[in-house]
């Protein structure tokens, strides 16, 4: 696996003349934003984004849910909670296809700590569902946490809605634990993406439906913002400790990471994917799902217009 000192010596992708320089320079302050001065004229609150680095995955998410009040600032007691991890590959932890399970745990335990009366957990694989639970290390999450993992290949589990906000995918079967529970924290990991460019929060969230190919066959990048004016996550934690940079979404070994020891956390989703972007020296409006999401005022993409409060734990 491959370091970040060895990503900025070799370029992105494979020979690309620009330096990895994008990680720097989102963390070019160390510390929290200033807080701002008092005014008298109203103004729209700014996107929070909490990014933090060079620590282990579960202390990286404690300072970041310290910074925006602690899990218990988004679960509430008695409540129910849905974790929606990557669980799209049968593949380890190790080759970085799916969400990690150090992370994963740590953001149940964080669920329960709050009070949470449940958590779930589902993903609707793209590889058989049962290996993919088992060795992604999902399986063993649930069972250390008490945490259920449900059967995203069900299709009873899925009900039809109608998004009438979408301007392609206008209808859809959505599974049932996104209807129901009363918090819904998303849980991807960055990588990059041979159809989409990168794959991050938004992208995850097509593992929540049922019939991807319509996505496909009609606008990818469309109906991945469109899902958004239906439902959007309470919080998305993107997991950016090893990116996979080459061959994605499935990768081919750990070769295809890289280290960057990041993870970026924000209730704006646009944002979040922005960011992650950035890390993969894209532009956000390189990625058309991003630029789409923010004209449809989805979300910010403009980091400059976002609060981002930076920590680093080494």
């Amino acid at each position: 696996m491959k370091t970040r000192r060895d990503f900025i010596k070799a370029g992105f992708a494979l020979g690309a003349s620009l330096p990895f320089a994008n990680l720097e320079r989102l963390f070019a302050a160390d510390l929290p934003l200033k807080t701002a001065g008092v005014s008298t004229t109203p103004v729209r609150a700014k996107s929070i984004l909490v990014a933090v680095r060079d620590g282990e995955r579960a202390a990286m998410l404690d300072k970041a849910m310290a910074a925006l009040g602690g899990m218990e600032a988004f679960v509430k007691k008695g409540q129910t909670v849905l974790v929606k991890p990557n669980i799209g590959w049968d593949s380890p932890p190790e080759r970085g296809a799916n969400s990690h399970p150090e992370l994963v745990k740590r953001v149940v335990e964080m669920c329960f700590a709050a009070g949470a009366k449940s958590v779930s957990m589902f993903d609707n694989p793209c590889d058989q569902w049962q290996r993919c639970y088992t060795n992604s290390g999902m399986e063993k999450v649930a069972q250390d946490t008490g945490a259920t993992l449900v059967n995203g290949k069900d299709e009873t589990l899925y009900r039809q809605v109608e998004i009438p906000n979408g301007r392609k995918l206008q209808e859809g079967k959505v599974h049932s634990l996104v209807l129901d529970s009363d918090v819904f924290i998303n849980v991807p990991a960055l990588k990059h993406h041979g159809g989409t460019l990168i794959t991050a929060c938004m992208k995850n969230l097509m593992g929540i439906v049922w019939n991807r190919k319509f996505y496909h066959r009609t606008d990818l990048h469309q109906c991945i913002a469109d899902l958004l004016t239906f439902k959007k996550p309470t919080l998305n934690i993107l997991d950016a400790y090893a990116p996979m940079v080459r061959n994605g979404p499935r990768g081919e070994s750990a070769d295809d990471l890289v280290v960057m020891r990041t993870l970026l956390v924000s209730t704006d989703i646009v944002a979040t994917d922005a960011a992650g972007a950035k890390l993969l020296n894209y532009q956000p409006s390189d990625i058309r799902h991003i630029a789409i999401a923010a004209e449809m005022k989805l979300g910010t993409m403009d980091l400059e217009q976002v609060d981002i409060r930076r920590f680093k734990l080494a």
